[in-house]
């Protein structure tokens, strides 16, 4: 392995190290889902792929 497979390695382990505690955390204390969560995260995830749909009919035409 060179020196920058090894620097690349040495990161991503560190990331892991310090990233984790605080995504156990976030995830024990994030607010909980109510009714209407569900819609507004649909709503633009669903404009989205309309969007690029269009875009790739237009583009195939």
């Amino acid at each position: 392995m060179s020196g920058i497979e090894i620097g690349y390695v040495v990161l991503i382990v560190a990331l892991l190290i310090f990233l984790f505690p605080r995504a156990k955390y976030w995830l024990s204390n994030s607010p909980k889902a109510e009714g209407g969560d569900w819609q507004a995260f649909l709503l633009p995830i669903a404009l989205i792929i309309a969007f690029v749909g269009g875009l790739m009919w237009l583009v195939s035409r």
